[in-house]
């Protein structure tokens, strides 16, 4: 399932695939069916690690940004902590992708991993994907509140779940069949006047401030 969000904010769903298996070529064909039904550009992808996307998208789509769920990796690394311990790792945790800027936030996992060091596990999680912590913090708190987690595509999933498991599908067909109807009722009663990003002056005016985001403003600046 693809979520997104237009110029002004309102989300769609792009799309729902059923695919035996994930891969940059299954993604690239994805990116290439939602380019030819329309969509001319994409500013930032946030996932969760799936395998492929991120080089599917750039084939179609040069320049986008790829943005790890900090969620996930939060998850991912929990699984070496130690329950006693993981208040405290968590708390640590949020004031590296909480700083106030990348410095302090490259200060503070200096100090983090000399701290968890006896978790080398939980450490790699974060050593490995450092990147999506720091390029958070070229953009302005409102449109990092967007990109660092997949909250908005996992409660479309989840509401995915609640129709799925009632019973068998005799295909793939009848599958999507019953997802198109769950998406049209979101659309049409969940989302409805309520389908906008929080906050969404704030977070163009900060959008605004990076220059290839700024640059493609402007191009769909006509629609708002």
């Amino acid at each position: 399932v693809i979520l997104g969000y237009d110029i002004n904010g309102e989300k769609d769903i792009l799309g729902i695939w059923i695919n035996e298996t994930e891969g940059k070529h299954t993604w690239m064909q994805i990116f290439d069916e939602i380019k030819n039904r329309g969509v001319q550009d994409i500013g930032f992808i946030s996932m969760d690690g799936v395998s492929g996307l991120e080089e599917g998208a750039a084939a179609i789509f040069p320049g986008t940004v790829v943005q790890r769920c900090i969620v996930h990796l939060i998850r991912n690394s929990m699984r070496y902590i130690p329950w006693n311990k993981s208040r405290e790792f968590l708390k640590e945790l949020k004031e590296i992708y909480k700083a106030t800027n990348v410095a302090e936030a490259r200060r503070l996992f200096e100090k983090f991993k000399g701290k968890w060091a006896a978790y080398p596990g939980a450490i790699a999680v974060w050593k490995n994907n450092f990147q999506h912590v720091e390029q958070l913090f070229n953009y302005g708190s409102n449109v990092r509140r967007v990109m660092y987690t997949t909250n908005a595509i996992e409660s479309i999933n989840s509401s995915f779940r609640k129709v799925t498991r009632k019973g068998s599908f005799a295909n793939d067909e009848a599958i999507l069949k019953l997802l198109y109807l769950r998406v049209l009722e979101l659309k049409n009663t969940k989302w409805k006047g309520k389908g906008k990003v929080f906050n969404w002056q704030a977070v163009m005016n900060q959008l605004l401030i990076d220059e290839r985001m700024s640059k493609l403003i402007a191009k769909y600046d006509w629609l708002i």
